[in-house]
């Protein structure tokens, strides 16, 4: 049968690769690159530059066109399945086309694929739709989350407190959620609009672990005006900003 690996391989230093992602990819004949468009190049190269790195001959890499979501749409939910969806149907085609019998496929998802990617849902629906079958295993990767604290020298917890990871879209419905709020795919720096995160500080990252990583942390009323710029200028120098952050609330 089939297998198909889906490789967690940190948020951006190539050093960030686990040996466990490392065996993985040296075990793999071929490998699923995902083309974003020329402004997200880097995020193709660092993964050619670990299969190099890593895998054994013969391999073969196979890039294909990632579907584009629909972003001007009001209905977000119904925009990601649908961008699910096709996505699904590139991945089957990749998958009963390119991987030989009893051999095996790779794709390298960036950070982690059990957090905030949608690698491991987009292969269970392939199988969901019963083509041709396969077997898939998942290798944890170092999240941004993590790269983020680690790079802040703080921890994510406190002692008795609970963790909240949200987006920024759910920011102004979860801020309340709690003391310690770990917010991703924040295009409008939410927190700095918030009156219930004016006493909070904010630990920010775009890029970790990257050679354009920006790090910026302090108490919201003081930094974030300075984020909110360096994060678009960031982007338009890039044309993309990867970025996450800690909202830490006073101890209460």
């Amino acid at each position: 049968m089939k297998r198909v690996l889906i490789i967690g391989i940190g948020a951006g230093d190539p050093a960030h690769l686990t040996f466990q992602a490392a065996a993985a990819i040296a075990s793999a004949d071929v490998f699923f690159l995902l083309d974003k468009g020329a402004e997200k190049d880097g995020l193709v190269r660092l993964r050619r530059e670990l299969i190099a790195a890593h895998a054994r001959e013969p391999y073969r890499v196979v890039e294909a066109r990632d579907p584009e979501r629909d972003r001007t749409s009001g209905a977000y939910v119904e925009a990601v399945a649908d961008w699910r969806a096709r996505r699904a149907e590139v991945y089957a085609r990749l998958i009963a086309d390119e991987v030989p019998e009893d051999g095996v496929g790779a794709f390298l998802v960036w950070g982690d694929p059990a957090l905030y990617d949608s690698t491991i849902a987009i292969v269970e629906d392939v199988l969901a739709r019963g083509g041709e079958p396969f077997d898939y295993e998942v290798i944890p990767g170092i999240s941004s989350v993590s790269a983020l604290a680690a790079r802040h020298r703080v921890s994510l917890t406190r002692v008795a407190r609970p963790l909240h990871i949200t987006t920024g879209r759910r920011l102004p419905a979860d801020v309340e959620a709690a003391d310690d709020i770990v917010v991703m795919l924040d295009a409008g720096c939410a927190f700095a609009d918030l009156p219930q995160a004016a006493d909070a500080d904010v630990y920010w990252g775009a890029y970790v672990g990257t050679e354009d990583e920006i790090l910026l942390a302090g108490p919201v009323r003081e930094v974030a005006g300075e984020i909110r710029r360096r994060r678009a200028e960031a982007r338009a120098a890039h044309g993309w900003v990867m970025d996450t952050y800690l909202l830490r609330k006073p101890a209460r």
